[in-house]
């Protein structure tokens, strides 16, 4: 378990290196599968190079963010994130200076507020959805004692969730968290909905002479949000302007006294109505044009989720539950869902390959609950094709649902196959056969697309033109015209003692997370290129290089092992990235002695990063082997 806390502290501490280190960064922040990071400055080649990570699966830049995403794994590497920023994540000074566009920023919030509690309603909507199947077949279960409690149980997140955001708003805005929670409490406490509720039945009730509205804040969004963001202005210029003596009481004092008419008067009334009105707009569409609706969600949600910005529905949506008690966006979203989850299924279906068909599994497994990162970035849009077919048999599922006019009646946190049975409801008979209509389509048509078009097998033959029109040359075999070969012969790029890959000594290589291969214990002091083909990564501690040979096979070798903590100093460089290289031309020059000195291992990974393309790799070597010998045969 140390080991693997140690991992992920030095991925923490690369990422955070490449950034431009604590004083680089404003703001950080996780969701199921992303470390999302706030920049004051953006670093030209940090994508590239934080991406090429081991344990890294892509960097997405968008919003104002930017989005490591990691995986599973994604909690402990943003623990270790946050012990080395610590405090200096942000205060003020210039940190506006790159915050991007008010969209993007307005988006980064909604993601760093909602992703630490979407699992508990993601939890609280399953129940309701268990509950609904119970009382389908169990009606009398629904006059029971049980029921009520675990209905209440179900309901309690959203009635109290003004109390969530403002735990996690407090947090992304630098605010004393107790002053946010008592000051966002007030908005849910039994005596403002009586209060409300007497407003609303024609009575006039009035604080310091102004009336009140009859706006109430259980399940709300933007009411806390607001009130937490103001809060930090405010609490700010209390702590500036109140003795520091008197300041633990009197900050929260004037904070709340402040704060909470503030809210009940202009701004709580003010932001309902602007989500109730984007919510109007939204079911407008859906009523006029119910088709167009579903097609833009079922086709278009899955490219949302990809730039990170799906989180800005999320006050919408609850608009909709808090006014109607359903909601239809859902439904067409958890039809989406499906399709990327049907797309996967396709590929595991189709391959060959052992490895994909792994990825593609947990990937599938995932996707059923909702979270669809990794099919996304390990298998859909790592083959393109599958995406695309998720994409639009998400459409055509959704517009074929919308002639049903499905909806959900309980709110999914996580909308998903498996929580369809939220729309199940005795009124609307016909929303509950929509949805199942719409998801077979969205699940069946990528399957069947994939076994029929294929799921991304031309990529490779796609890299190889475009290589060979940069270069100006083409590949022939047998003097025939362009092709790729069926099988491509790599050889040893050093001398040494040959090792399985699985028992490398590092969790990244020996799992196979970075792909199949095999290590070499070195017995020479140089690195030479396995095949021809152009340096498309060079590591900036000079420990690691990328090779993509001219049939598209994507090598890595990776000089020792955590060698990235020696900052380059027992390695030079012979080439340069982006650089066409023949087999055998020298491309690293290393000091054995000295990366031992410093405690570390010079075994040396050789790892085939996009092995999902191809059918297998073979380790052809025996256990010792010399530079240039033929030591994997990697089979299309």
């Amino acid at each position: 378990m140390a080991e693997k806390v140690r991992d992920y502290d030095k991925l923490a501490g690369d990422i955070l290196e490449e950034i431009g280190g604590k004083e680089n960064v404003v703001s950080a922040t996780r969701c199921a599968t992303r470390l999302r990071i706030v920049l004051r400055h953006s670093k030209p080649k940090a994508k590239e190079t934080v991406g090429a990570m081991p344990g890294v699966i892509t960097v997405v830049e968008n919003n104002g963010q930017f989005q490591v995403v990691i995986g599973q794994h994604v909690g402990e590497v943003y623990e270790a994130f946050a012990d080395l920023v610590g405090e200096s994540v942000t205060e003020d000074g210039d940190d506006n200076q790159n915050k991007g566009t008010i969209l993007n920023r307005v988006i980064a919030t909604m993601s760093a507020v909602f992703a630490p509690f979407v699992y508990i309603l993601a939890a609280a909507g399953i129940l309701q959805g268990t509950l609904i199947l119970i009382n389908l077949l169990f009606p009398a279960f629904e006059n029971t004692g049980t029921y009520e409690v675990l209905s209440m149980m179900s309901w309690a997140p959203f009635t109290f969730l003004p109390i969530f955001i403002a735990i996690t708003a407090a947090k992304h805005f630098k605010v004393n968290t107790y002053i946010a929670i008592a000051a966002t409490a007030a908005l849910v406490t039994p005596e403002w909905a009586d209060i409300a509720g007497r407003v609303a039945s024609g009575e006039t009730v009035t604080f310091l002479g102004i009336a009140l509205s009859q706006t109430t804040y259980t399940s709300s969004v933007l009411p806390p949000l607001f009130l937490v963001w103001i809060l930090s202005y405010v609490e700010k210029f209390l702590n500036k302007k109140i003795p520091e003596v008197i300041r633990p009481l009197f900050v929260p004092f004037f904070s709340i006294l402040i704060m909470v008419p503030l809210i009940l008067l202009v701004i709580g009334p003010i932001t309902t109505g602007g989500a109730n009105a984007i919510a109007n707009g939204y079911n407008y569409l859906v009523d006029v044009f119910p088709a167009l609706a579903a097609a833009i969600i079922g086709g278009f949600w899955q490219i949302i989720v990809i730039f990170g910005v799906h989180w800005g529905v999320t006050p919408m949506v609850l608009s909709n539950f808090e006014q109607y008690g359903m909601d239809s966006f859902q439904a067409y979203q958890t039809i989406a869902v499906v399709a990327q989850v049907g797309a996967v299924i396709g590929v595991l279906l189709k391959t060959k390959n052992s490895e994909t068909k792994k990825v593609s599994t947990s990937a599938g497994i995932t996707g059923i609950f909702g979270i669809t990162e990794p099919a996304i970035y390990g298998v859909t849009l790592r083959f393109k094709r599958p995406f695309i077919y998720g994409c639009i048999s998400g459409a055509i599922g959704a517009i074929v649902a919308s002639f049903f006019r499905p909806s959900y009646f309980a709110y999914a946190g996580l909308p998903s196959p498996i929580t369809m049975v939220n729309a199940i409801n005795s009124e609307y008979p016909m929303s509950i056969w929509g949805i199942l209509i719409g998801a077979a389509i969205a699940i069946v048509l990528p399957i069947v697309l994939t076994q029929i078009l294929g799921y991304g097998e031309d990529t490779a033959k796609q890299a190889d033109e475009a290589l060979a029109s940069d270069q100006g040359e083409s590949e022939k075999k047998d003097g025939s015209e362009n092709t790729v070969p069926n099988e491509e012969e790599i050889a040893a790029p050093l001398s040494g003692k040959l090792m399985a890959l699985s028992e490398v000594p590092d969790d990244v290589f020996s799992s196979g997370a970075m792909g199949q291969g095999v290590a070499v214990e070195p017995s020479t002091n140089e690195v030479v290129s396995p095949a021809d083909g152009k340096i498309v990564f060079i590591a900036p501690s000079k420990h690691a290089v990328g090779v993509r040979t001219n049939s598209g096979v994507e090598l890595l070798i990776h000089v020792g092992l955590e060698t990235v903590e020696l900052n380059g100093e027992p390695f030079t460089v012979h080439v340069e990235d982006g650089q066409n290289v023949q087999q055998g031309d020298k491309l690293i020059t290393f000091n054995q002695d000295m990366i031992r000195e410093k405690g570390l291992p010079t075994i040396t990974p050789v790892i085939i990063t996009n092995i999902g393309e191809y059918e297998e790799a073979i380790v052809e070597g025996t256990a010792e082997i010399n530079t240039g010998e033929r030591l994997i045969s990697v089979v299309k």
